[in-house]
């Protein structure tokens, strides 16, 4: 029965994703874009990754399994990158962040900074899409692919981190994953999706981030905090394998349960996985202190 279930929740899951997506097509490029300016106008945040359609229907099957699954004590992989002195925020002029709607939030933080006239990520670009996984980042380009815009033309992301000429690639991926995928096939992806980008931008240096935990509480069965935390130690040990820096995010957004700390989240009681502006912040704090430089 869980490996019906399993499998009725990626076929579901994809179905809707594409639905929303489809909807999501005359929303503009605030959603699906690269962007490195300030905006008038700071929309909400995206809900339409693929999780959603995962916790319908895992809150319809049997959740036997399900039930408070906990990531347990947060524990840092050895070869995570080490804390330094903080760096300028400068040093990210020549960046781009890829990643889902937990990353699109962290685009919206920066462009509402921006307008204040407070450059915390520098002149950082963003390559975000609600829906975005490494999974999907592979597919072909089309009209309902999921593939972020850059300057209005969605292209795979080894294409558009090419064109936007970024020296640093800080990527984060796997909520939209890892309950559709599993772990290791989510982590063959990454490391898959990293060797493309590596083949057109071979002088870019890679940060790959942790995948962030799930507010205890709303996590589903394929897709907790357990599964998380299982494959956070598998991408650091592929980093190792590749020399990849591997950047553990998760290490000051978790609480004692495993779950991501509710202070931080904006959206506890729902997906249980979006940041408020103060986890936006501590977010850039640690990543200034983990640059390896």
């Amino acid at each position: 029965m869980r490996l019906y279930h399993k499998y009725r929740h990626g076929f579901v899951a994809l179905l809707l994703a594409a639905l929303l997506l489809a909807g999501c097509a005359s929303g503009g490029a605030s959603e699906s874009s690269v962007s490195g300016q300030g905006s008038s106008e700071v929309p909400a945040v995206s809900q339409q990754d693929n999780i959603s359609s995962q916790s319908q229907e895992a809150s319809a099957g049997d959740s036997s399994e399900a039930e408070n699954p906990s990531g347990g004590e947060h524990v840092t992989p050895a070869n995570a990158v080490s804390e330094s002195s903080p760096v300028e925020p400068s040093f990210f002029d020549d960046a781009v962040f890829i990643g889902d709607s937990v990353s699109l939030k962290l685009q919206l933080y920066i462009q509402a900074q921006k307008q204040q006239n407070n450059y915390p990520l520098g002149q950082a670009q963003f390559l975000t899409a609600g829906s975005l996984g490494s999974g999907n980042a592979l597919w072909e380009v089309s009209d309902k692919s999921v593939h972020p815009t850059y300057q209005g033309t969605k292209m795979l992301l080894e294409d558009a981190v090419a064109a936007s000429g970024a020296q640093k690639v800080y990527i984060m991926l796997g909520m939209n994953d890892v309950g559709l995928y599993g772990i290791d096939q989510s982590v063959d992806n990454m490391q898959t999706l990293l060797k493309n980008i590596q083949a057109k931008s071979p002088n870019a240096v890679f940060y790959v981030q942790s995948a962030t935990p799930m507010v205890d509480g709303r996590q589903q069965e394929d897709l907790n905090n357990a599964n998380l935390t299982a494959y956070n130690e598998k991408l650091a040990a592929m980093c190792a394998t590749n020399g990849y820096n591997y950047i553990d995010v998760a290490s000051v957004l978790t609480d004692e349960t495993g779950g991501l700390i509710r202070e931080y989240c904006s959206d506890p009681d729902d997906m249980g996985i979006h940041f408020t502006d103060t986890g936006c912040q501590v977010w850039i704090d640690y990543l200034a202190k983990h640059t390896g430089a």
